[in-house]
């Protein structure tokens, strides 16, 4: 009697499980570093003017990626390319994290992260308002009615849900970055017109947002403002951190857990980031965390979990591209 030979071992099976670890560590950099990136900006801006730092971070990023990513991917951005590159770096890192950069001089960097969550609750506003956009089911309703309400909380009365109001003129700040981010986002999905490459595209939005910013920078008088032997060591490390571990590695691991995950699992940074930057607030700089803090945290990202995990129709094919990075 012959004897059956064994089942032979699946091919491939090493190299995915290869893939499934490198998909976890991807997971754990967007969740920690991009998390850790608003703490990076309140220590930066204790001695860059936020505008530059900002600018400086993103400018920097985009001339070293640039170059590299010509080199290696041969990718010859059309006048279209940069038209849609220049305005969806001017909504997402112009406005958007010059927003967070400008907010952090007075609200902390744990409930910035907080606010920011809220891009998730915009997104599906701007989605719903553009020509065909797509009406939300009422599950995401009420998931914007009860965000919105966690973010009316961290700015009521001080008598409302206890002591800890946040600074109102740095929320409104937040709220306008946030809008701009959800715009962006939901442009870049729609325009059509970004590089075939993910990360060249991501270069030449860092390269237009950076140019932006220090415009910015230069007509509010930020630059006059500049000493550089008054910056601090650790504001030195802080833009460092910010251009290799934020924008550099961060952004890295989010364009491959994108190609490599489902879109809803991908939006769950949203959730955890605020979490992480939260906590690194309290412990590396004392930024209290109260029970109104607690409370609108609770609400806010109750919010986004009902957001992000509601049921939605299929994209279309060519349209098959997961929501945008809210880099800090």
């Amino acid at each position: 009697m012959l004897e059956r030979d064994p089942a032979p071992s699946p091919v491939g099976a090493p190299a995915d499980r290869r893939a499934s670890t490198l998909v976890i560590i991807a997971f754990g950099l967007v969740y920690v570093v991009w998390g850790s990136t608003y703490l990076a900006i309140r220590v930066g801006i204790e001695s860059f003017p936020p505008l530059l730092l900002a600018g400086s971070r993103h400018l920097l990023t985009g001339l070293i990626l640039y170059p590299i990513l010509r080199w290696k991917t041969g990718v010859r951005p059309t006048p279209a390319h940069w038209r849609s590159s220049f305005i969806t770096g001017l909504l997402l890192l112009g406005v958007g994290n010059g927003g967070v950069c400008l907010a952090e001089r007075t609200v902390p960097s744990g409930i910035t992260a907080l606010l920011v969550a809220t891009v998730s609750l915009w997104m599906v506003l701007v989605d719903w308002l553009r020509p065909e956009g797509t009406r939300p089911g009422a599950r995401v309703i009420a998931g914007l009615l009860l965000g919105f309400g966690g973010l009316a909380l961290l700015v009521g009365p001080k008598n409302l849900g206890g002591s800890g109001r946040v600074d109102p003129w740095g929320v409104g700040v937040l709220v306008i970055a946030s809008l701009a981010w959800a715009s962006g986002s939901v442009y870049s999905k729609h325009s059509g017109g970004l590089s075939g490459s993910p990360m060249m595209g991501a270069a030449m939005q860092c390269l237009s947002g950076g140019v932006c910013l220090w415009i910015a920078g230069i007509l509010s008088g930020e630059v006059g403002a500049v000493h550089l032997s008054a910056v601090s060591t650790r504001s030195w490390a802080a833009l460092a951190y910010l251009i290799v571990f934020g924008s550099m590695v961060g952004f890295t691991a989010y364009i491959y857990i994108l190609k490599e995950s489902t879109a809803t699992r991908v939006a769950t940074y949203a959730f955890v980031n605020p979490v992480v930057a939260l906590f690194l607030g309290w412990l590396l700089i004392g930024e209290s965390i109260n029970l109104r803090t607690v409370i609108a945290a609770a609400v806010i990202l109750t919010a986004v979990l009902l957001v992000i995990t509601a049921p939605h129709a299929a994209p279309k094919r060519q349209e098959r591209r997961a929501i945008e990075p809210a880099e800090a």
